[in-house]
């Protein structure tokens, strides 16, 4: 099992408007049968501004395919489309972390 954290520093004032987003990714994706979602924003970080999401899959080929949208009806990912438009007018930067949960 794989802990997948997508880490994204926002714009000033713009860590609100990534929650909504990504809180609304989550639904989608846990009514698509890809799991749930943990949104996080810092309270004490490295830098200000900061949204966690975090998420597991069984091993990188489902990660892949989940990321490619594999298996998933196109209204789905037209509505996903939609709800992340315009998410990079909200981010500074951002990376991805991959760890291996070991218990």
């Amino acid at each position: 099992m794989l802990l997948i954290r997508e880490v994204m520093n926002c714009k000033p004032g713009k860590v609100r408007p990534m929650v909504e987003k990504f809180l609304a990714m989550s639904k989608l994706m846990e009514k698509m049968g890809m799991g749930k979602m943990r949104v996080l924003t810092d309270f004490s970080a490295e830098q200000y501004w900061t949204l966690v999401a975090e998420f597991e899959v069984k091993d990188l080929k489902s990660f892949e395919t989940m990321f490619e949208g594999g298996g998933q009806n196109e209204a789905d990912m037209k509505q996903m489309e939609e709800i992340m438009k315009g998410y990079h007018d909200l981010v500074e930067r951002g990376r991805r972390e991959i760890y291996k949960v070991e218990g």
